[in-house]
């Protein structure tokens, strides 16, 4: 049986140049916005309430394609919202601006995420969602490796050229949206849940799963202390400062440094994703979910005592690991926990909680750092996360 159909392929492509225009910025944003203003503080409340847009509208637009029996529009009309938002952030600097910018870029990603999920879903089997998922997110991760390359190399002839890149990086993301249409789709089942306003969707718990309801729970627990990746990149510019680091005879700034150990952590989690998947399916989707919160929970830990340069680099590893063995698996239990007619609808749900415990994650981060300083942020975090990996071996079963 062929696992990776056409229709995986091309929903896979078309989040690899989407994240190749997303990730050619994501790691010169902390920068650029700490240089327009923003305190750490604020971009934790940025960061957080961006990713709350996303989240909670996944729950409706999951819903809602659930009702329409359709992900084609949803898909579309994602990217196309997330694309035109990338080169508005470099129109102006106004704080009100930079939030209402990145708010309709993330909605974008609200809009496409669960009905495109359900899509890849539909593609599998039970028995090779893990896998689906786990193609996919290696797909896309490529997209988040080559992003920071251009970026990289961009700035290392036009340094601190930022706006002009936010303006490339509408480019890969126009072809992203072509792709779409390259797809067909049948309508699907109607959901069960019925018609209901902006928050029904959080009717799904009622029709849930005895097994989805143990599995959420500590999920959103690890998400309330998950805050953005930004402030892993903030804590690799401290650690390393204004110093010079050199590298095969070759000196680098710490901006340099710290988007090449971004891209070093796509790439691993790239090449995993998949091979994590495999081993999903043919052991448990609980088993490799816990071993990527163990990693997690250490690369956490290791952050928290100001790391070497090169130990930076094998957390960063140890991340990408972590990333590969939760971020597609994860989707792929939920999915299997929930009924054919509400797949887009159980996604959503899910997300849209997570992004409410990834407000407050962004935000306790900030304020943990601010008040008590970084290390403070990752020992907390890192211990919680050993907390939730408890919760997974005495509560939840495999599959």
């Amino acid at each position: 049986m062929r696992i990776i159909t056409r229709t995986i392929f091309i929903l896979s492509m078309v989040s690899l140049l989407a994240d190749i225009a997303s990730e050619m910025l994501y790691p010169v944003i902390p920068v650029y916005l700490k240089e327009i203003g923003f305190s750490v503080l604020l971009i934790g409340i940025l960061e957080g309430v961006v990713n709350f847009t996303a989240g909670i509208s996944k729950g409706y637009f999951g819903k809602l394609s659930d009702e329409k029996g359709l992900r084609l529009p949803f898909v579309t009309l994602g990217y196309l919202l997330s694309n035109i938002a990338k080169p508005l952030m470099a129109v102006f600097t106004y704080p009100a601006w930079i939030f209402f910018v990145r708010t309709v870029d993330r909605l974008g990603k609200g809009v496409r995420t669960a009905a495109r999920d359900a899509l890849l879903s539909q593609q599998a089997t039970p028995e090779t969602k893990a896998r689906v998922f786990g193609f996919h997110r290696s797909m896309d991760t490529v997209g988040a490796a080559i992003g920071p390359v251009l970026a990289l190399l961009f700035l290392y002839f036009y340094p601190g050229e930022y706006k002009t890149l936010f303006y490339l990086a509408f480019i890969p993301g126009l072809f992203s949206i072509l792709l779409i249409f390259l797809l067909k789709e049948k309508k699907q089942p109607v959901s069960t849940l019925g018609d209901g306003n902006f928050f029904s969707f959080f009717r799904y718990w009622n029709i849930a799963t005895p097994q989805f309801k143990k599995v959420v729970p500590g999920l959103l627990v690890f998400a309330l202390f998950n805050s953005s990746d930004i402030f892993l990149l903030l804590i690799t510019k401290e650690t390393i400062g204004n110093n010079m680091v050199t590298i095969l005879g070759v000196n680098f700034t710490a901006d340099s440094i710290t988007i090449a150990a971004y891209v070093f952590y796509n790439l691993v989690y790239a090449a995993a994703s998949y091979p994590m998947g495999v081993l999903a399916d043919k052991l448990s989707f609980r088993k490799i979910i816990i071993l990527g919160f163990v990693l997690f929970a250490i690369t956490y830990g290791g952050f928290a005592f100001k790391p070497s340069v090169p130990v930076i680099f094998g957390l960063f590893i140890i991340y990408g690991l972590y990333a590969a063995a939760t971020e597609g698996i994860i989707k792929a239990w939920i999915t299997n926990l929930s009924g054919k007619q509400n797949v887009a609808t159980a996604i959503g749900f899910y997300t849209s909680c997570e992004s409410i415990c990834t407000l407050l994650a962004s935000i306790i981060a900030g304020i943990l750092w601010s008040a008590f300083g970084s290390t403070s942020t990752f020992i907390v975090t890192s211990a919680v996360t050993l907390i939730v990996c408890i919760y997974f071996l005495l509560k939840t079963k495999d599959k």
